[in-house]
Parts: C-alpha cells; structure tokens; sequence
C-alpha cells in the first residue's frame, strides 16, 4: 500500500482511487503509508503536485488507513474516563527505574545514543507543529493557555531557539545528519506510529479532547527523561549541543505541566466536559505507542542488535 502511495505521488492526480490493503495497524507498510499521506500537509515533497494534498482519492483511503489505526489504538487501551488517575500515573517514577532513559544514563552506549536521536528526529524534526492545528478548535483560557506552552515550543519568537533547531543543533552535535526525516528510511514503525498520532489528532476537530491529552502527557513526563538524558550525555562527554536540548525541556516542561494540566485541560473541559474520555484517551494512546517504542529500543540493545533497520556504522569509537 505504501508503494502504491508513493508511486502515485510521482505523476498528477487524476482521480484514480488507490487500493486499500488491510494491514497491521503497527505494521510497517500502514505506517509508511500514513505518515506519506500525513506530510503532505507538512513540508510536502520535492517534485510532488501540491495538488495531491486535497485530491479526493487520497484522501479516501487516508480515511480508510486513519479509521484502522486509530481503531487499534481505541482498542488497546483501557479507555476510562479517570482523569484526576490518568494525570497523576504520569507523575510516578518508578524505583528502579527501567525505561529508554535511565538505560542509556547508566549503561547505554554512544552508539544506542545516537539510535535513539534517529528515533526521536521524527517526532522532533516537527516537534509541537501537529498541536498548533489544535489552537482554532480551542476558546477563552484553554486557547489562550495552550498558545502560551507553543510559544515556548517555537523559542519564543527567536529562530535559533525553537526546540526543533535546538534538535538540529543535538544532531550535528552528534555528527548526524540534521536534514529534515533524514533517517526515516532507517527508523521502524514504533517511532513513526506516535507522529501519526499526534497527525491524526491534529487534523481532525473530533480528536480535539484526544489532542489535549496527548500534548499533556508529553509535557508532563519529559522532564524527568530529560534530566536523565542529560545525565547520560555528560557521562559520554558529549558535544554540548546535545545536551543544550534537554537541559532547555528539563526548565520549560515543568513549567508547561502545570499549564496543561490547569489551564488546558481544566478550561476546556469547564467548556466541553464530554471530551474527558478523549482527553484520557490521548493520553492512554500516548503512553501505549512510548511504551511500544521503548520496548523494541530495549529489547534490541539487550540482544546486542540495532534498534534502526540500517545500523549507523559511522560512529567514532571515542565515544
């Protein structure tokens, strides 16, 4: 199906419908798929017709792919309307703790580093691009409030400090690449399947609560992963470029918790208290496709494997 998507961005649109192809929801070809289909609302493609962001036929099986995976993540998560619990999880650390983090802080190598930055480069290369397509669907203090966080997110009106030139900056830092999805041919499904999340929710005003509650999540848990990233980045005596952007998300996202959580989320559901399932939901959603993305991470660096469908064999060995 993702071959079929990519074939058809190489010529016009001329009204042809594409064929859906039942796939696994996690699999690597819907995923391709969708985040195809997703960036074109982006950056779009090089060579590609503009036209192709509103053809009628994409957006049909668009429509089909978004309707499976989000009927796999609807399915896979406990789905209650427990706010109050779901918020207050976010904040527990867990001693011993055992996730992406706190492997690479005590035992992770340069290597597993920087797998992880290809990872990450996905989400991070838009960063908060797919909740700005929230701020129209929001009003009065939510609205006002969630502008104020993106502010932060876009450096504050100051290029150089927007958080995705910060993880520009991380990647030469590293002696990566920091062009724009340079390693999507290497990243797996896991990685990609939570930018389609926050693409899903973007673009459609019924996920708005989904939305919310997805940004929150992140917001709330980055702090503490960020602290320990550091950590780590100073145990390998890496480029300070590196370290710059989650020593920036250790300040800011403390911050941004306590404003999504009270301003946020707490106006708009004054507003509209049906979507606190939905908020729930993004942020149970969120949590279900980190908790897959750290498990291929960890399961494959146990297994002295790479986590990436091409290992990065340019690393220099004094790292």
């Amino acid at each position: 199906m993702s071959d079929q998507v990519v074939a058809a961005l190489s010529g016009d649109p001329v009204g042809r419908p594409i064929a859906f192809t039942d796939a696994d929801p996690y699999g690597e070809d819907l995923t391709i798929a969708l985040h195809t289909l997703y960036e074109l609302h982006y950056g779009g493609f090089d060579g590609v017709n503009p036209a192709w962001e509103w053809d009628p036929e994409l957006l049909r099986l668009r429509a089909q792919v978004e309707r499976v995976f989000l009927d796999a993540l609807r399915s896979d998560v406990d789905g209650d309307d427990d706010l109050d619990a779901n918020l207050d999880a976010l904040l527990v650390e867990h001693v011993p703790g055992s996730g992406v983090s706190h492997h690479l802080r005590d035992d992770g190598t340069w290597e597993q580093m920087c797998e992880y930055f290809a990872h990450r480069s996905v989400y991070h290369h838009k960063e908060a691009d797919p909740h700005a397509w929230v701020i129209p669907r929001l009003r009065g203090r939510a609205k006002a409030a969630l502008v104020a966080v993106e502010f932060d997110e876009f450096g504050g009106g100051k290029a150089d400090r927007m958080h995705s030139r910060l993880y520009a900056d991380l990647l030469e830092g590293a002696g990566m690449s920091s062009e724009y999805l340079h390693y999507l041919d290497d990243v797996p499904a896991p990685a990609i399947a939570i930018v389609n999340m926050m693409s899903l929710f973007g673009l459609h005003r019924s996920l708005r609560g989904a939305l919310v509650g997805h940004f929150a999540a992140a917001e709330i848990t980055t702090a503490p992963s960020a602290h320990r990233m550091a950590q780590a980045l100073a145990r390998m005596d890496a480029d300070p470029r590196c370290a710059e952007f989650f020593t920036e998300h250790i300040e800011a996202d403390a911050v941004h918790e306590q404003i999504m959580r009270n301003d946020v989320i707490g106006s708009l559901l004054e507003q509209e208290p049906s979507l606190r399932a939905d908020v729930v939901f993004g942020i149970q959603a969120t949590e279900h496709l980190e908790s897959r993305l750290a498990g291929h991470l960890l399961s494959s660096w146990s297994a002295d494997e790479s986590s990436l469908l091409r290992r990065l064999r340019w690393l220099t060995p004094q790292h």
